[in-house]
């Protein structure tokens, strides 16, 4: 009986041990698995939360923007200072010439109209010498013809008259001193640059032939030096062309105020020496 009591109560421990070995596995195993949903929760909201890597992209340098300067200096050296410096040289020249002749005609252009009424009245007040006076006074080419034309007048009108023409002509040489120049410029800086394209593709040939085959570089160097010193030579000739159109214009409008005047002129004496007969 003892040994049966005894059985039954090792065999209710050893089931008490079980259940409480099992209860603590389970727990354990529940609290793991806890652990680890929360382990993949928090893992989840931080790779929610954990911005998205942002693909690297190719940063492209912008190019970098050169001045109208820079650009121009370029192509001149690239074309080469034998003819390029040529080219230059004229341009210089064309238009030192081109801004001295402009401020030649602006200061050579009179106010006629005034010039004539100054002149109608110092002849009714102070005769032939006081009109003299007044176009002493005043600059421009207008001027100096009508002091000609009054320094003949005691000669009579047919003197007058050829004083003023002469001496017009004189006017118009100097209105157009150093025009000449301008046009050789504009017809000189395009034959140089022609003359420099002809060139470069002669050294371009030359260094195909040197190389005994037709490279794409080897031809484009040379034709591009070439084409540069046509461009250029194009360039120069068609600035000084604007200029030289202008110039020619304003001797133009010049010389016929200067014909206008001068026959306003003689109109004046012509009535002053009739005027002087009638008194």
């Amino acid at each position: 009986m003892k040994k049966l009591i005894t059985l039954f109560a090792l065999a209710s421990f050893l089931m008490l041990g079980f259940n409480e070995a099992y209860a603590q596995e389970e727990a354990d195993t529940a609290a793991t698995e806890m652990a680890d949903s929360s382990m993949a929760e928090e893992t989840a909201m931080e790779e929610e939360a954990a911005p998205e890597p942002v693909e690297e992209e190719a940063v492209e340098e912008a190019p970098v923007e050169r001045s109208f300067h820079q650009v121009l200096k370029e192509k001149f050296i690239e074309g080469g200072p034998e003819f390029m410096g040529i080219v230059l040289l004229c341009l210089i020249l064309g238009l030192a010439i081109v801004i001295e002749r402009i401020i030649y005609l602006n200061m050579a252009t009179t106010n006629t109209k005034k010039l004539l009424a100054n002149v109608e009245d110092a002849l009714n007040s102070g005769g032939t010498d006081a009109a003299k006076e007044v176009c002493r006074n005043t600059s421009g080419p207008v001027a100096s013809i009508f002091y000609q034309g009054l320094d003949r007048s005691h000669e009579g009108i047919e003197m007058v008259e050829k004083s003023v023409i002469a001496y017009g002509s004189v006017q118009m040489g100097l209105l157009e001193k150093g025009v000449s120049w301008i046009s050789l410029f504009i017809a000189l800086a395009p034959m140089l640059g022609f003359m420099g394209t002809v060139i470069g593709m002669i050294e371009a040939f030359d260094a195909i032939e040197a190389a005994g085959d037709i490279s794409p570089s080897l031809v484009a160097g040379g034709i591009k030096i070439a084409l540069l010193t046509t461009v250029f030579g194009l360039i120069v000739a068609i600035i000084l062309q604007i200029f030289y159109n202008y110039i020619i214009a304003k001797v133009d409008s010049i010389v016929n105020n200067m014909e206008n005047a001068s026959i306003s002129l003689v109109d004046l004496l012509i009535k002053h020496e009739l005027n002087n007969k009638k008194a």
